[in-house]
Protein backbone atom coordinates (compact mmCIF):
# COMPACT_ATOMS: atom_id res chain seq x y z
CA UNK A 1 0.00 0.00 0.00
CA UNK A 2 1.39 3.40 -0.98
CA UNK A 3 1.77 6.38 1.34
CA UNK A 4 -1.13 8.02 -0.45
CA UNK A 5 -3.39 5.03 0.21
CA UNK A 6 -2.28 4.93 3.82
CA UNK A 7 -2.96 8.63 4.22
CA UNK A 8 -6.47 8.17 2.86
CA UNK A 9 -7.12 5.30 5.24
CA UNK A 10 -5.76 7.20 8.25
CA UNK A 11 -7.82 10.23 7.29
CA UNK A 12 -10.94 8.10 7.11
CA UNK A 13 -10.18 6.41 10.43
CA UNK A 14 -9.51 9.72 12.12
CA UNK A 15 -12.81 11.19 10.97
CA UNK A 16 -11.25 13.48 8.37
CA UNK A 17 -12.80 11.54 5.50
CA UNK A 18 -15.82 13.11 3.88
CA UNK A 19 -19.16 12.04 5.36
CA UNK A 20 -21.08 9.36 3.50
CA UNK A 21 -23.38 11.95 2.00
CA UNK A 22 -20.37 13.54 0.32
CA UNK A 23 -18.97 10.24 -0.90
CA UNK A 24 -21.47 9.62 -3.70
CA UNK A 25 -23.48 7.17 -1.63
CA UNK A 26 -26.10 7.30 -4.36
CA UNK A 27 -23.77 5.15 -6.44
CA UNK A 28 -23.44 1.72 -4.85
CA UNK A 29 -20.21 -0.17 -4.36
CA UNK A 30 -20.22 -2.95 -6.97
CA UNK A 31 -18.99 -6.19 -5.39
CA UNK A 32 -18.12 -8.97 -7.83
CA UNK A 33 -16.93 -12.56 -7.61
CA UNK A 34 -15.72 -15.37 -9.81
CA UNK A 35 -17.95 -18.43 -10.37
CA UNK A 36 -16.88 -20.77 -7.56
CA UNK A 37 -18.06 -21.25 -4.01
CA UNK A 38 -15.33 -19.54 -2.00
CA UNK A 39 -15.36 -16.50 -4.27
CA UNK A 40 -19.15 -16.21 -3.81
CA UNK A 41 -18.70 -16.47 -0.05
CA UNK A 42 -15.90 -13.91 0.23
CA UNK A 43 -17.74 -11.48 -2.03
CA UNK A 44 -20.86 -11.85 0.10
CA UNK A 45 -18.75 -11.14 3.19
CA UNK A 46 -17.40 -7.98 1.50
CA UNK A 47 -20.94 -6.92 0.61
CA UNK A 48 -22.43 -7.56 4.06
CA UNK A 49 -19.54 -5.80 5.77
CA UNK A 50 -19.99 -2.74 3.57
CA UNK A 51 -23.74 -2.72 4.14
CA UNK A 52 -23.12 -2.97 7.85
CA UNK A 53 -21.01 0.18 7.61
CA UNK A 54 -23.76 2.09 5.83
CA UNK A 55 -22.71 1.71 2.20
CA UNK A 56 -25.08 0.83 -0.61
CA UNK A 57 -23.95 -2.33 -2.39
CA UNK A 58 -24.71 -3.88 -5.76
CA UNK A 59 -23.75 -7.54 -6.17
CA UNK A 60 -22.39 -8.83 -9.48
CA UNK A 61 -21.56 -12.37 -8.38
CA UNK A 62 -20.46 -15.26 -10.57
CA UNK A 63 -18.58 -13.35 -13.27
CA UNK A 64 -16.68 -15.56 -15.70
CA UNK A 65 -13.01 -16.50 -15.48
CA UNK A 66 -10.22 -14.33 -14.08
CA UNK A 67 -9.95 -12.24 -17.25
CA UNK A 68 -13.62 -11.23 -17.04
CA UNK A 69 -13.56 -10.36 -13.33
CA UNK A 70 -10.32 -8.41 -13.61
CA UNK A 71 -11.55 -6.71 -16.78
CA UNK A 72 -14.57 -5.50 -14.83
CA UNK A 73 -12.26 -4.00 -12.17
CA UNK A 74 -10.04 -2.28 -14.74
CA UNK A 75 -12.97 -0.80 -16.62
CA UNK A 76 -14.64 0.48 -13.45
CA UNK A 77 -17.68 -1.75 -13.97
CA UNK A 78 -16.90 -3.42 -10.61
CA UNK A 79 -15.23 -1.95 -7.53
CA UNK A 80 -13.94 -4.98 -5.63
CA UNK A 81 -13.73 -8.76 -5.85
CA UNK A 82 -11.73 -11.45 -4.01
CA UNK A 83 -8.56 -12.52 -5.81
CA UNK A 84 -5.42 -14.53 -5.05
CA UNK A 85 -1.86 -13.26 -5.26
CA UNK A 86 -0.56 -16.25 -7.22
CA UNK A 87 -3.33 -15.80 -9.78
CA UNK A 88 -2.42 -12.13 -10.12
CA UNK A 89 1.26 -12.96 -10.56
CA UNK A 90 0.96 -15.70 -13.17
CA UNK A 91 -2.43 -15.34 -14.86
CA UNK A 92 -2.58 -11.54 -15.10
CA UNK A 93 1.01 -10.26 -14.90
CA UNK A 94 2.47 -13.34 -16.64
CA UNK A 95 5.53 -13.19 -14.40
CA UNK A 96 7.62 -16.13 -13.16
CA UNK A 97 6.48 -17.77 -9.91
CA UNK A 98 8.06 -17.32 -6.50
CA UNK A 99 7.67 -19.36 -3.31
CA UNK A 100 7.97 -16.31 -1.03
CA UNK A 101 4.46 -15.19 -0.07
CA UNK A 102 5.52 -11.73 1.10
CA UNK A 103 7.59 -11.14 -2.02
CA UNK A 104 4.69 -12.22 -4.27
CA UNK A 105 2.26 -9.92 -2.48
CA UNK A 106 4.68 -6.99 -2.67
CA UNK A 107 5.25 -7.61 -6.37
CA UNK A 108 1.59 -7.86 -7.38
CA UNK A 109 0.69 -4.86 -5.19
CA UNK A 110 3.36 -2.75 -6.89
CA UNK A 111 2.77 -3.93 -10.45
CA UNK A 112 -1.02 -3.72 -10.30
CA UNK A 113 -0.84 -0.19 -8.89
CA UNK A 114 1.69 1.00 -11.47
CA UNK A 115 0.16 -0.71 -14.51
CA UNK A 116 -3.57 -0.58 -13.84
CA UNK A 117 -4.16 1.71 -10.86
CA UNK A 118 -5.66 -1.29 -9.05
CA UNK A 119 -5.02 -1.85 -5.33
CA UNK A 120 -4.49 -5.08 -3.43
CA UNK A 121 -5.69 -4.67 0.15
CA UNK A 122 -3.74 -6.53 2.86
CA UNK A 123 -4.34 -10.33 2.64
CA UNK A 124 -7.32 -11.83 4.42
CA UNK A 125 -5.11 -14.26 6.33
CA UNK A 126 -5.18 -17.55 4.42
CA UNK A 127 -3.81 -19.15 1.28
CA UNK A 128 -5.89 -21.19 -1.12
CA UNK A 129 -3.55 -22.89 -3.53
CA UNK A 130 -4.45 -25.25 -6.32
CA UNK A 131 -4.96 -28.85 -5.23
CA UNK A 132 -4.64 -31.68 -7.74
CA UNK A 133 -6.80 -34.48 -6.34
CA UNK A 134 -7.61 -38.12 -7.07
CA UNK A 135 -9.90 -40.73 -5.53
CA UNK A 136 -8.37 -42.62 -2.62
CA UNK A 137 -8.53 -45.92 -4.49
CA UNK A 138 -6.75 -44.36 -7.47
CA UNK A 139 -3.97 -43.12 -5.18
CA UNK A 140 -3.61 -46.57 -3.61
CA UNK A 141 -3.66 -48.46 -6.92
CA UNK A 142 -1.01 -46.29 -8.57
CA UNK A 143 0.91 -45.38 -5.39
CA UNK A 144 0.29 -41.67 -5.82
CA UNK A 145 1.44 -39.19 -3.21
CA UNK A 146 3.06 -36.39 -5.24
CA UNK A 147 2.67 -34.71 -8.61
CA UNK A 148 5.86 -36.44 -9.72
CA UNK A 149 4.12 -39.77 -9.01
CA UNK A 150 1.15 -38.56 -11.05
CA UNK A 151 3.38 -37.68 -14.02
CA UNK A 152 4.54 -41.33 -14.09
CA UNK A 153 1.02 -42.72 -14.66
CA UNK A 154 -0.71 -39.69 -16.22
CA UNK A 155 -0.85 -41.25 -19.74
CA UNK A 156 -3.23 -43.86 -18.28
CA UNK A 157 -5.54 -41.37 -16.57
CA UNK A 158 -8.33 -39.00 -17.59
CA UNK A 159 -8.29 -35.46 -16.20
CA UNK A 160 -11.33 -33.27 -15.58
CA UNK A 161 -10.13 -29.69 -15.25
CA UNK A 162 -11.78 -26.28 -15.14
CA UNK A 163 -11.40 -24.25 -18.36
CA UNK A 164 -9.48 -21.61 -16.39
CA UNK A 165 -6.95 -24.20 -15.18
CA UNK A 166 -6.53 -25.69 -18.65
CA UNK A 167 -5.40 -22.39 -20.15
CA UNK A 168 -3.59 -20.61 -17.32
CA UNK A 169 0.18 -20.44 -16.94
CA UNK A 170 -0.16 -21.63 -13.34
CA UNK A 171 -2.43 -24.46 -14.47
CA UNK A 172 -2.03 -27.36 -16.87
CA UNK A 173 0.48 -25.69 -19.26
CA UNK A 174 2.80 -24.92 -16.35
CA UNK A 175 2.43 -28.42 -14.87
CA UNK A 176 3.34 -29.91 -18.23
CA UNK A 177 6.56 -27.93 -18.22
CA UNK A 178 7.38 -28.56 -14.56
CA UNK A 179 6.38 -32.23 -14.29
CA UNK A 180 5.90 -33.47 -17.85
CA UNK A 181 2.23 -34.24 -17.20
CA UNK A 182 0.54 -35.80 -20.24
CA UNK A 183 -2.93 -37.20 -19.59
CA UNK A 184 -4.70 -39.73 -21.76
CA UNK A 185 -7.64 -37.32 -21.97
CA UNK A 186 -8.39 -33.83 -20.69
CA UNK A 187 -12.01 -32.76 -20.30
CA UNK A 188 -13.14 -29.22 -19.47
CA UNK A 189 -15.54 -29.31 -16.51
CA UNK A 190 -17.27 -26.65 -14.45
CA UNK A 191 -16.01 -26.23 -10.86
CA UNK A 192 -18.82 -28.08 -9.10
CA UNK A 193 -19.37 -30.75 -11.76
CA UNK A 194 -15.75 -31.92 -11.65
CA UNK A 195 -16.15 -33.32 -8.13
CA UNK A 196 -19.21 -35.30 -9.14
CA UNK A 197 -17.41 -36.53 -12.26
CA UNK A 198 -14.46 -37.70 -10.18
CA UNK A 199 -16.63 -39.42 -7.58
CA UNK A 200 -18.62 -41.11 -10.36
CA UNK A 201 -15.50 -42.43 -12.11
CA UNK A 202 -15.98 -40.29 -15.22
CA UNK A 203 -12.49 -38.82 -14.72
CA UNK A 204 -9.50 -39.82 -12.58
CA UNK A 205 -7.87 -36.47 -11.73
CA UNK A 206 -9.28 -33.00 -11.04
CA UNK A 207 -8.03 -29.59 -10.06
CA UNK A 208 -9.43 -28.06 -6.90
CA UNK A 209 -8.51 -25.62 -4.19
CA UNK A 210 -6.88 -26.44 -0.88
CA UNK A 211 -9.76 -24.92 1.12
CA UNK A 212 -12.55 -26.71 -0.80
CA UNK A 213 -15.11 -28.35 1.45
CA UNK A 214 -15.82 -30.93 -1.25
CA UNK A 215 -12.36 -32.50 -0.88
CA UNK A 216 -13.30 -33.82 2.54
CA UNK A 217 -16.83 -34.70 1.46
CA UNK A 218 -15.59 -37.07 -1.26
CA UNK A 219 -12.57 -38.28 0.77
CA UNK A 220 -10.10 -37.29 -1.93
CA UNK A 221 -6.32 -37.45 -1.83
CA UNK A 222 -4.53 -34.17 -2.62
CA UNK A 223 -1.17 -34.78 -4.30
CA UNK A 224 1.86 -32.95 -2.95
CA UNK A 225 3.44 -30.30 -5.17
CA UNK A 226 6.91 -31.76 -4.51
CA UNK A 227 8.70 -29.42 -6.93
CA UNK A 228 7.10 -26.28 -5.51
CA UNK A 229 5.46 -25.28 -8.79
CA UNK A 230 2.42 -23.46 -7.42
CA UNK A 231 3.17 -19.98 -6.05
CA UNK A 232 1.55 -18.66 -2.84
CA UNK A 233 -2.13 -17.85 -3.31
CA UNK A 234 -2.98 -15.40 -0.55
CA UNK A 235 -6.59 -14.26 -0.71
CA UNK A 236 -7.16 -10.51 -0.69
CA UNK A 237 -9.64 -7.88 -1.79
CA UNK A 238 -8.75 -6.41 -5.19
CA UNK A 239 -10.00 -2.82 -5.37
CA UNK A 240 -10.68 -0.87 -8.55
CA UNK A 241 -9.04 2.49 -9.37
CA UNK A 242 -11.99 4.69 -8.47
CA UNK A 243 -13.04 3.32 -5.10
CA UNK A 244 -10.22 4.84 -3.01
CA UNK A 245 -10.88 8.31 -4.42
CA UNK A 246 -14.67 8.00 -4.44
CA UNK A 247 -15.32 6.12 -1.20
CA UNK A 248 -12.24 5.85 1.02
CA UNK A 249 -14.50 4.79 3.87
CA UNK A 250 -15.46 1.68 1.91
CA UNK A 251 -11.79 0.75 1.61
CA UNK A 252 -11.42 1.21 5.37
CA UNK A 253 -14.37 -1.14 5.92
CA UNK A 254 -12.93 -3.80 3.63
CA UNK A 255 -9.55 -3.72 5.40
CA UNK A 256 -11.29 -4.77 8.61
CA UNK A 257 -11.31 -8.31 7.20
CA UNK A 258 -7.56 -8.33 6.52
CA UNK A 259 -5.75 -10.95 8.58
CA UNK A 260 -8.97 -12.22 10.17
CA UNK A 261 -9.55 -15.45 8.21
CA UNK A 262 -7.29 -18.50 8.59
CA UNK A 263 -7.28 -21.72 6.56
CA UNK A 264 -9.30 -23.73 9.07
CA UNK A 265 -11.96 -21.03 9.24
CA UNK A 266 -12.32 -20.95 5.46
CA UNK A 267 -12.51 -24.74 5.20
CA UNK A 268 -15.28 -24.74 7.79
CA UNK A 269 -17.18 -21.95 6.02
CA UNK A 270 -16.72 -23.56 2.61
CA UNK A 271 -18.00 -26.86 3.97
CA UNK A 272 -21.15 -25.17 5.24
CA UNK A 273 -21.65 -23.64 1.81
CA UNK A 274 -20.63 -26.49 -0.50
CA UNK A 275 -21.41 -29.61 1.54
CA UNK A 276 -24.17 -28.65 3.96
CA UNK A 277 -25.93 -26.49 1.37
CA UNK A 278 -26.39 -23.41 3.55
CA UNK A 279 -27.11 -20.09 1.87
CA UNK A 280 -24.05 -17.95 1.15
CA UNK A 281 -25.70 -14.88 2.71
CA UNK A 282 -26.31 -16.74 5.98
CA UNK A 283 -22.81 -18.23 6.17
CA UNK A 284 -21.20 -14.86 5.38
CA UNK A 285 -23.25 -12.93 7.91
CA UNK A 286 -22.72 -15.42 10.71
CA UNK A 287 -18.99 -15.48 9.96
CA UNK A 288 -18.81 -11.69 10.24
CA UNK A 289 -20.73 -11.77 13.50
CA UNK A 290 -18.37 -14.42 14.82
CA UNK A 291 -15.46 -12.13 14.01
CA UNK A 292 -17.16 -9.24 15.77
CA UNK A 293 -17.45 -7.23 12.56
CA UNK A 294 -21.25 -7.02 12.60
CA UNK A 295 -23.47 -6.22 15.54
CA UNK A 296 -25.58 -8.99 17.01
CA UNK A 297 -29.15 -9.08 15.84
CA UNK A 298 -31.34 -11.00 13.47
CA UNK A 299 -31.45 -10.12 9.77
CA UNK A 300 -33.13 -11.39 6.63
CA UNK A 301 -30.14 -13.54 5.81
CA UNK A 302 -30.37 -15.30 9.18
CA UNK A 303 -34.14 -15.48 9.49
CA UNK A 304 -34.63 -17.48 6.34
CA UNK A 305 -32.21 -20.10 5.17
CA UNK A 306 -33.28 -21.46 1.75
CA UNK A 307 -30.28 -23.78 1.82
CA UNK A 308 -32.27 -26.43 3.74
CA UNK A 309 -35.51 -26.12 1.75
CA UNK A 310 -36.78 -28.61 -0.82
CA UNK A 311 -37.14 -27.58 -4.44
CA UNK A 312 -40.78 -26.48 -4.35
CA UNK A 313 -40.33 -24.69 -1.02
CA UNK A 314 -37.16 -23.07 -2.34
CA UNK A 315 -38.92 -22.04 -5.54
CA UNK A 316 -41.80 -20.52 -3.58
CA UNK A 317 -39.50 -18.71 -1.16
CA UNK A 318 -37.56 -17.22 -4.06
CA UNK A 319 -40.60 -16.38 -6.19
CA UNK A 320 -40.20 -12.61 -5.96
CA UNK A 321 -36.50 -12.75 -6.81
CA UNK A 322 -37.18 -15.17 -9.69
CA UNK A 323 -39.94 -12.91 -11.02
CA UNK A 324 -37.47 -10.03 -11.09
CA UNK A 325 -34.84 -12.17 -12.81
CA UNK A 326 -37.42 -13.33 -15.38
CA UNK A 327 -38.36 -9.72 -16.11
CA UNK A 328 -34.67 -8.81 -16.54
CA UNK A 329 -34.19 -11.84 -18.81
CA UNK A 330 -37.16 -10.85 -20.94
CA UNK A 331 -35.82 -7.30 -21.16
CA UNK A 332 -32.47 -8.54 -22.47
CA UNK A 333 -34.20 -10.67 -25.09
CA UNK A 334 -36.79 -8.08 -26.15
CA UNK A 335 -34.40 -5.15 -26.56
CA UNK A 336 -31.72 -7.14 -28.38
CA UNK A 337 -34.27 -8.84 -30.65
CA UNK A 338 -35.98 -5.56 -31.52
CA UNK A 339 -32.64 -4.00 -32.40
CA UNK A 340 -31.71 -6.99 -34.55
CA UNK A 341 -35.02 -6.82 -36.42
CA UNK A 342 -34.51 -3.09 -36.95
CA UNK A 343 -31.19 -3.74 -38.71
CA UNK A 344 -31.48 -7.19 -40.28
CA UNK A 345 -34.91 -6.73 -41.88
CA UNK A 346 -34.14 -3.62 -43.97
CA UNK A 347 -30.67 -4.99 -44.76
CA UNK A 348 -32.17 -8.22 -46.07
CA UNK A 349 -34.61 -6.26 -48.23
CA UNK A 350 -31.78 -4.11 -49.58
CA UNK A 351 -29.64 -7.15 -50.41
CA UNK A 352 -32.42 -8.51 -52.61
CA UNK A 353 -31.63 -5.66 -55.01
CA UNK A 354 -27.85 -6.30 -54.80
CA UNK A 355 -27.81 -10.04 -55.13
CA UNK A 356 -24.22 -10.12 -56.35
CA UNK A 357 -22.88 -9.15 -52.92
CA UNK A 358 -25.69 -10.57 -50.81
CA UNK A 359 -24.14 -13.93 -49.93
CA UNK A 360 -20.82 -12.36 -48.96
CA UNK A 361 -22.56 -9.98 -46.57
CA UNK A 362 -24.75 -12.69 -45.06
CA UNK A 363 -21.82 -15.06 -44.58
CA UNK A 364 -19.86 -12.27 -42.93
CA UNK A 365 -22.68 -11.75 -40.45
CA UNK A 366 -22.90 -15.51 -40.04
CA UNK A 367 -19.33 -15.59 -38.74
CA UNK A 368 -20.66 -14.09 -35.51
CA UNK A 369 -22.56 -17.34 -34.94
CA UNK A 370 -19.27 -19.26 -34.86
CA UNK A 371 -17.96 -17.27 -31.87
CA UNK A 372 -18.55 -18.98 -28.51
CA UNK A 373 -21.18 -17.03 -26.59
CA UNK A 374 -19.09 -16.52 -23.47
CA UNK A 375 -16.13 -15.35 -25.59
CA UNK A 376 -18.28 -12.74 -27.32
CA UNK A 377 -19.63 -11.58 -23.96
CA UNK A 378 -16.10 -11.35 -22.54
CA UNK A 379 -14.98 -9.34 -25.57
CA UNK A 380 -17.64 -6.75 -24.75
CA UNK A 381 -16.23 -5.98 -21.29
CA UNK A 382 -13.26 -3.78 -22.34
CA UNK A 383 -15.59 -1.86 -24.65
CA UNK A 384 -18.78 -1.58 -22.62
CA UNK A 385 -17.99 -2.83 -19.12
CA UNK A 386 -20.24 -5.37 -17.44
CA UNK A 387 -23.98 -5.44 -16.98
CA UNK A 388 -26.99 -5.01 -19.22
CA UNK A 389 -25.54 -3.03 -22.13
CA UNK A 390 -22.77 -5.45 -23.21
CA UNK A 391 -25.19 -8.36 -22.85
CA UNK A 392 -27.77 -6.66 -25.09
CA UNK A 393 -25.11 -5.85 -27.69
CA UNK A 394 -23.84 -9.44 -27.72
CA UNK A 395 -27.37 -10.88 -27.99
CA UNK A 396 -28.15 -8.38 -30.75
CA UNK A 397 -25.16 -9.62 -32.74
CA UNK A 398 -26.23 -13.24 -32.27
CA UNK A 399 -29.75 -12.44 -33.47
CA UNK A 400 -28.76 -10.88 -36.77
CA UNK A 401 -27.92 -13.94 -38.85
CA UNK A 402 -31.19 -15.95 -38.77
CA UNK A 403 -33.29 -12.83 -39.38
CA UNK A 404 -31.05 -11.56 -42.19
CA UNK A 405 -30.79 -14.97 -43.86
CA UNK A 406 -34.54 -15.64 -43.77
CA UNK A 407 -35.44 -12.13 -44.90
CA UNK A 408 -33.17 -12.27 -47.93
CA UNK A 409 -34.11 -15.86 -48.84
CA UNK A 410 -37.83 -15.28 -48.37
CA UNK A 411 -37.89 -12.15 -50.51
CA UNK A 412 -35.58 -13.59 -53.17
CA UNK A 413 -37.54 -16.83 -53.54
CA UNK A 414 -41.06 -15.37 -53.27
CA UNK A 415 -43.46 -17.19 -55.64
CA UNK A 416 -42.03 -16.59 -59.16
CA UNK A 417 -45.44 -16.80 -60.83
CA UNK A 418 -46.83 -14.00 -58.66
CA UNK A 419 -43.75 -11.86 -59.26
CA UNK A 420 -44.00 -12.54 -63.01
CA UNK A 421 -47.66 -11.54 -63.05
CA UNK A 422 -46.81 -8.31 -61.23
CA UNK A 423 -44.15 -7.47 -63.79
CA UNK A 424 -46.65 -8.16 -66.58
CA UNK A 425 -49.00 -5.67 -65.01
CA UNK A 426 -46.27 -3.02 -65.22
CA UNK A 427 -45.43 -2.75 -61.51
CA UNK A 428 -42.06 -1.21 -60.65
CA UNK A 429 -39.42 -3.21 -58.70
CA UNK A 430 -40.19 -1.14 -55.59
CA UNK A 431 -43.91 -1.86 -55.94
CA UNK A 432 -43.23 -5.55 -56.48
CA UNK A 433 -41.07 -5.69 -53.36
CA UNK A 434 -43.60 -3.86 -51.22
CA UNK A 435 -46.83 -5.40 -52.47
CA UNK A 436 -45.77 -8.88 -53.66
CA UNK A 437 -42.39 -10.14 -52.44
CA UNK A 438 -42.56 -8.84 -48.87
CA UNK A 439 -46.09 -10.12 -48.07
CA UNK A 440 -45.25 -13.51 -49.59
CA UNK A 441 -41.97 -13.67 -47.66
CA UNK A 442 -43.53 -12.64 -44.34
CA UNK A 443 -43.96 -16.20 -42.94
CA UNK A 444 -40.32 -17.04 -43.78
CA UNK A 445 -39.14 -13.80 -42.17
CA UNK A 446 -41.18 -14.56 -39.06
CA UNK A 447 -39.61 -18.01 -38.89
CA UNK A 448 -36.20 -16.36 -38.77
CA UNK A 449 -37.36 -14.02 -36.00
CA UNK A 450 -38.71 -17.00 -34.03
CA UNK A 451 -35.38 -18.78 -34.38
CA UNK A 452 -33.46 -15.73 -33.21
CA UNK A 453 -35.81 -15.24 -30.26
CA UNK A 454 -35.44 -18.80 -28.98
CA UNK A 455 -31.66 -18.65 -29.40
CA UNK A 456 -31.66 -15.36 -27.49
CA UNK A 457 -33.60 -16.77 -24.55
CA UNK A 458 -31.07 -19.56 -24.16
CA UNK A 459 -27.98 -17.46 -24.78
CA UNK A 460 -29.15 -14.78 -22.37
CA UNK A 461 -28.55 -17.19 -19.47
CA UNK A 462 -24.82 -16.74 -20.13
CA UNK A 463 -25.20 -13.02 -19.52
CA UNK A 464 -24.93 -13.82 -15.81
CA UNK A 465 -21.19 -14.31 -16.31
CA UNK A 466 -20.81 -10.60 -17.12
CA UNK A 467 -23.15 -9.37 -14.41
CA UNK A 468 -26.21 -8.69 -16.58
CA UNK A 469 -28.62 -10.60 -14.36
CA UNK A 470 -31.51 -12.63 -15.69
CA UNK A 471 -32.26 -16.30 -15.21
CA UNK A 472 -28.61 -17.20 -15.69
CA UNK A 473 -27.87 -15.91 -12.18
CA UNK A 474 -29.31 -18.88 -10.27
CA UNK A 475 -27.95 -21.28 -12.89
CA UNK A 476 -24.39 -19.95 -12.50
CA UNK A 477 -24.69 -19.88 -8.71
CA UNK A 478 -26.12 -23.39 -8.64
CA UNK A 479 -23.30 -24.74 -10.78
CA UNK A 480 -20.73 -23.09 -8.53
CA UNK A 481 -22.36 -24.33 -5.33
CA UNK A 482 -23.53 -27.79 -6.52
CA UNK A 483 -27.12 -26.80 -5.81
CA UNK A 484 -29.54 -28.44 -8.23
CA UNK A 485 -32.47 -26.41 -6.88
CA UNK A 486 -30.78 -23.16 -7.85
CA UNK A 487 -29.95 -24.52 -11.29
CA UNK A 488 -33.53 -25.65 -11.89
CA UNK A 489 -34.95 -22.40 -10.54
CA UNK A 490 -33.24 -20.64 -13.44
CA UNK A 491 -33.35 -23.35 -16.09
CA UNK A 492 -37.07 -24.19 -15.83
CA UNK A 493 -38.32 -20.59 -16.14
CA UNK A 494 -35.87 -20.04 -19.02
CA UNK A 495 -37.22 -23.10 -20.84
CA UNK A 496 -40.80 -22.00 -20.19
CA UNK A 497 -39.98 -18.49 -21.39
CA UNK A 498 -38.52 -19.90 -24.62
CA UNK A 499 -41.72 -21.88 -25.24
CA UNK A 500 -43.93 -18.87 -24.54
CA UNK A 501 -41.90 -16.57 -26.77
CA UNK A 502 -41.87 -19.10 -29.58
CA UNK A 503 -45.61 -19.69 -29.20
CA UNK A 504 -46.43 -15.99 -29.25
CA UNK A 505 -44.33 -15.42 -32.35
CA UNK A 506 -45.89 -18.52 -33.90
CA UNK A 507 -49.32 -16.92 -33.57
CA UNK A 508 -47.92 -13.76 -35.17
CA UNK A 509 -46.39 -15.83 -37.98
CA UNK A 510 -49.75 -17.39 -38.88
CA UNK A 511 -51.35 -13.94 -39.04
CA UNK A 512 -48.96 -12.46 -41.60
CA UNK A 513 -48.86 -12.95 -45.34
CA UNK A 514 -51.50 -12.43 -48.00
CA UNK A 515 -54.77 -14.18 -47.30
CA UNK A 516 -56.08 -16.64 -49.84
CA UNK A 517 -52.70 -17.29 -51.42
CA UNK A 518 -51.28 -20.79 -51.28
CA UNK A 519 -47.91 -21.76 -52.63
CA UNK A 520 -47.70 -24.75 -54.99
CA UNK A 521 -46.15 -26.82 -52.20
CA UNK A 522 -48.99 -25.93 -49.81
CA UNK A 523 -51.61 -26.60 -52.48
CA UNK A 524 -50.16 -30.02 -53.12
Amino acid sequence: MTRRDLALLLAALSGAAPPLAAQEISRPVVVASKPFGESYLLAEMFARLLEGRGFSVERRLGLGATEIAFGAIRSGAADVYPEYTGTGLLAILNQPPSSDAQEVYARVAREFRDRYGVRWLPPLGFENTYAVAVRRETAARHRLATLSDLARVAPKLRAGLTPDFIGRADGLPGLRRAYGLRFAEVRALLPAIKYQALAGGEVDVIDGYSTDGLIARYDLVVLLDDRGFFPPYQAAALVGPGLVERLPGAVVALTELSGRLDVETMRRLNRRLEVDGEAAARVAEEALRGLGLLEAGESAAVRRDPGRAGFFEYFWDEREALAGLTARHLLLVAVSLAAAIGLALPLGLALERWRGSAEAVIRGVGLLQTLPSIALLAFMIPLLGIGTLPAIVALFLYSLYPILRNTYTGVRDAAPEAVGAARALGMTPRQILRHVRLPLAAPVIMAGIRTAAVINVGTATLAAFIGAGGLGDPIAAGLALSDSRMILSGALPAALLALLVDGALGVAERSVGPRGYRTPIQAA
